[in-house]
């Protein structure tokens, strides 16, 4: 393939934003083709459209799986199922990058092709290489603690070890694939779930976060816009959510409340995926209020620049300002001066475009969501089902009602993938390709 593409495609023009960002949708839809295969010839999926869309659900770091008797696969089929989570959550082009690109190399539109703006270290390279760093330190820790509970669990040492490998690239990579077909609900541990929070939460942490506190400077985790968001959205969705829960009966007392709705609003809000309960209690036994939080919060999703999906608390705060602007705009005098800033590695003055920019993006998101939502609708689910899932797939967040299974409609499943891939890249990279190919359509290329 490669070989092919250096014969028909190969200049020696400079690479040009457009293509760059083209070539990362490209490498987004091509990875998976090939990324199938194997799971196809498991024959734990029922066609190739099966196997393509769990292959880019791992990429994507989504979560949602059509395997059919996940308990059987053979271990080689099910680890490659979860270092696709892994590849994808620190970024295909990142591979690539952190592997063979030079220091000199121009290839800064790759890298923000696949949703990444920030550069930890001063060039892109370096930047990808500092995230595979700490990806395979985070995961010799992850796997170390996760192995021992395990291991406390009942689990056979070997085991304890497979198992721990794999919860723990679904669970830092934002993936939420597990071993087992009862996901994590199959350890009925608690110690399982309390390890795996932190490395949910660590994912869901922009990799310029871990720096800085890589570097001592803690103060961060308190005074960065996004992580304040984080923790306003979490607590104020739990406690709707617990009040939802208590109120119908689901959960009669406080222990189990917290252990369940805490665990699944984290995996949601994280777009991780990973979960307690068998989805189809979402919907039979959880009410109205908790479900509509769980997609709140799989809507709103990480921080930027994680391994997270979702709209981005950066936006949000973005946005939050510019309306705490607004109004204190309309309360003082008209000659009053008004500077909104926040703190984001660093103290930055909010910017108009900014603010539009972050917007544009919501809207987007929203449109995406609502789309993926009315073809459900179309097939005949209910509002809530159909949207559940839609936001699930768009957003990297994996959790799922039932609703995506061997059986679905196909147009659903080819929709659920261009969700997948469409809100990993977040657009951009997507609408170059498209335009790409317009034009080549029209001759213009």
């Amino acid at each position: 393939m490669g070989r092919a593409t250096e014969m028909f495609l190969y200049t020696r023009a400079q690479l040009q934003t457009s293509h760059g960002l083209a070539s990362v949708a490209l490498s987004w839809m091509l990875a998976p083709f090939f990324a199938a295969v194997p799971l196809l010839l498991s024959g734990h999926y029922a066609s190739y459209l099966d196997a393509y869309f769990e292959a880019m659900s791992g990429f994507a770091t989504i979560g949602l799986t059509l395997a059919n008797d996940l308990d059987h696969m053979t271990r080689s089929v099910n680890l490659w199922r979860h270092l696709m989570q892994f590849l994808g959550g620190q970024g295909i082009v990142v591979v690539v990058l952190t592997i063979f690109a030079s220091a000199g190399t121009r290839v800064s539109t790759l890298y923000t092709g696949e949703g990444r703006e920030e550069k930890i270290v001063p060039n892109v390279v370096r930047t990808a290489r500092f995230i595979w760093r700490v990806a395979l330190i985070y995961a010799l820790l992850g796997t170390v603690f996760l192995t021992a509970a395990l291991l406390l669990a009942g689990l056979p040492p070997a085991t304890a070890i497979y198992h721990g490998i794999n919860l723990f690239m679904a669970a830092f990579d934002t993936g939420g694939f597990a071993p087992q077909s009862a996901n994590v609900a199959f350890y009925r541990s608690p110690l399982v779930e309390a390890v795996l929070l932190p490395i949910m939460l660590a994912g869901a942490c922009s990799f310029a976060l871990h720096f800085q506190l890589w570097r001592g400077r803690h103060q961060e985790l308190y005074r960065n816009i996004e992580t304040r968001v984080f923790a306003l959205s979490v607590t104020g969705l739990f406690v709707i959510m617990a009040v939802g829960l208590a109120r119908g009966g689901t959960f009669v007392e406080a222990p189990p409340l917290f252990r369940h709705g805490f665990f699944q609003l984290i995996s949601a809000h994280t777009t991780t995926g990973l979960s307690t309960v068998p989805g189809r209690l979402f919907v039979t036994d959880w009410g109205v209020l908790a479900p509509a939080m769980i997609v709140t919060a799989m809507a709103i999703g990480g921080m930027a620049g994680s391994t997270a999906g979702g709209i981005k608390g950066i936006r949000i705060g973005l946005i939050a300002k510019s309306l705490r602007r607004d109004i204190r705009k309309v309360l003082l005098p008209e000659n009053a001066e008004i500077i909104e800033t926040f703190h984001s590695t660093s103290r930055r003055p909010l910017r108009d475009d900014q603010v539009r920019a972050a917007a544009t993006v919501l809207l987007l998101w929203l449109l995406l969501y609502l789309g993926g939502g009315l073809l459900g609708l179309f097939y005949g689910y209910d509002l809530q089902t159909a949207l559940f899932e839609s936001v699930a797939a768009a957003s990297s967040g994996g959790l799922s009602v039932g609703l995506v299974r061997p059986d679905l409609e196909w147009p659903l499943k080819v929709t659920y993938t261009a969700q997948m891939m469409i809100g990993r890249l977040e657009f951009v990279a997507v609408f170059a390709l498209a335009g790409y190919l317009v034009a080549i359509v029209r001759g213009r290329v």
